[in-house]
């Protein structure tokens, strides 16, 4: 009489400890009622019947997908070796379960189709310097086709250009003709300044002869302070305008002279 008590009661508890589930709480399951959709369950102690009800766990928590390196061809016609990585998650664990057979490849297949896409249409230039518009391009598009699998993209960036050495002289080549180029305007700048600032300190000193009188003593003085063997003798400014005068006089007659000499 026990015997054939304990019996069905083993076979009970039995059915009970397989009906029971436990989900941590970065899981969901989706269960399926005889092959249908049921419910979403989750997380903590759930009830699965077995032979009835089926239970599919999902990992709600970021994905990190490495996406291996793609041959892209750019719109300038140069041949790089692009790879990224992208960061998703499952937000809706029916539609990941029952709309795609396995997100996770989708998601792969379509990171890889997407990044030689978008590169493509870009120049080699907008690769290296642009990398930040690049990767919100990306992301809205991969963002876009994967919510009806019901995966959020939460970000995509891109690791590595590798281009092959011919391409990487041709680089440095011309980053190096950009700094000579760079470096040569801002020499032909400062010549300009110079030049105007001579120009506008000529003017002063042509308006006022004492600031040239005074200009001048300066020069003596830091050449004096020098330990040089010049020996400097200080000459009015006031003669110079004399003999300026005499020179300004003096040289035609000088001129007509010599002319009447040479006719005689």
């Amino acid at each position: 009489m026990i015997t054939a008590l304990l019996v069905p009661l083993g076979l009970i508890l039995g059915f009970l400890v397989m009906s029971i589930r436990i989900l941590p709480e970065y899981e969901r399951g989706v269960i399926f009622f005889l092959g249908r959709f049921q419910s979403v369950k989750g997380p903590g102690l759930i009830i699965v019947i077995p032979g009835i009800q089926q239970m599919v766990r999902v990992d709600l928590r970021v994905i990190t997908l490495d996406v291996p390196s793609q041959d892209v061809i750019s719109q300038d016609n140069v041949t790089v070796r692009v790879n990224a990585v992208l960061y998703f998650r499952v937000v809706d664990p029916a539609k990941a379960i029952i709309q795609v057979e396995d997100y996770n490849n989708a998601t792969s297949q379509l990171a890889q189709t997407t990044l030689r896409s978008v590169l493509g249409k870009h120049d080699l230039d907008e690769m290296l310097s642009e990398r930040d518009k690049l990767n919100d391009d990306i992301q809205s598009i991969l963002d876009s086709q994967t919510d009806a699998w019901g995966i959020k993209v939460a970000n995509v960036e891109i690791k590595h250009v590798d281009l092959n050495e011919s391409m990487i002289r041709a680089i440095a080549r011309q980053a190096e003709a950009e700094r000579e180029r760079r470096a040569k305007v801002i020499h032909a700048e400062g010549e300009l300044q110079a030049a105007v600032k001579l120009t506008e300190a000529s003017d002063i000193l042509a308006k006022s002869p004492h600031a040239l009188q005074l200009r001048y003593l300066q020069t003596m003085g830091d050449m004096g302070n020098k330990n040089a063997s010049t020996v400097i003798f200080p000459f009015p400014m006031d003669l110079l305008s004399a003999f300026k005068g005499l020179v300004e006089d003096g040289l035609p007659r000088v001129v007509s002279k010599q002319q009447d000499e040479n006719k005689g």
